[in-house]
């Protein structure tokens, strides 16, 4: 294994945050064109080579084009919290992490950890616990529905 491949992805981890908290922040979430300019401006902050670049674009877009079920996955993992009561930060984080432990074969361990050094970088003191605490329910859930086959 490319030993710059886990530092490049945590960069492109750290775009896709960004990008993530911006649309957010600017309601554009859900429009694809709206995040695909957020990803535009954000992006020109970062000196990324182009694998980490398309390997964030690819984070954003899965994030936006499987929004309700990543939703769902935080509504229902998130006992006692509303999505829209969650810290900005909080709530991108783990829509990026449950994109990618639902979406991709990335290892979950590298998933969760990698989405608490973001929670600690960008986020208060109880962002990583919240987020440790949410991610870890919902690799359990991934998990039991991949080995049933769901």
């Amino acid at each position: 294994m490319n030993p710059k491949r886990p530092v490049a992805r945590r960069h492109s981890r750290r775009l896709a945050l960004q990008v993530l908290y911006a649309a957010d922040l600017s309601r554009a979430s859900s429009e694809e064109s709206d995040v695909g300019e957020a990803f535009d401006r954000v992006a020109l902050h970062f000196d990324l080579p182009e694998g980490a670049r398309a390997f964030a674009k690819e984070l954003v877009n899965g994030v936006v084009t499987h929004r309700a079920d990543i939703e769902a996955r935080l509504t229902t993992h998130a006992s006692n919290w509303r999505i829209d009561r969650m810290a900005v930060v909080d709530r991108n984080v783990l829509r990026l992490a449950i994109y990618e432990l639902s979406y991709t074969d990335a290892p979950h361990s590298v998933v969760i950890n990698e989405a608490i050094e973001l929670a600690r970088d960008f986020g208060t003191d109880r962002s990583p616990a919240f987020v440790n605490g949410v991610l870890d329910a919902v690799s359990r859930a991934v998990s039991a529905e991949r080995e049933a086959g769901g």
